[in-house]
């Protein structure tokens, strides 16, 4: 088995409050969830409305399966035009782990 994780820092575009900023955001993990059935979920930055933190997991019985689905979801998160992406962190954890 192995667990993956994926963590977004993004600056959003024209946001001018917390209303606008559920409106950018919710999309994004929306969209994450229904194209590649990963748990996803906004968990950093919450009180700032010009940045977000996008957290998703995905577990997986095979590694490779694993990495392609996090390079998808990075590149649909890089590829939005309301964001800029300043940093992603990802995370693998596999069955020899300790």
């Amino acid at each position: 088995m192995y667990v993956g994780t994926l963590s977004f820092d993004l600056l959003l575009g024209d946001v001018r409050s917390l209303k606008e900023k559920r409106s950018v955001v919710r999309p994004i993990v929306a969209e994450l969830q229904r194209k590649y059935a990963v748990s996803a979920a906004e968990v950093d930055h919450m009180d700032l409305y010009r940045r977000a933190g996008i957290g998703i997991a995905m577990v997986s019985g095979e590694a490779g399966h694993l990495t392609d689905v996090l390079d998808r979801c990075e590149r649909l998160v890089a590829g939005r035009p309301e964001v800029e992406l300043l940093s992603v962190r990802r995370r693998f954890h596999g069955e020899h782990d300790d």
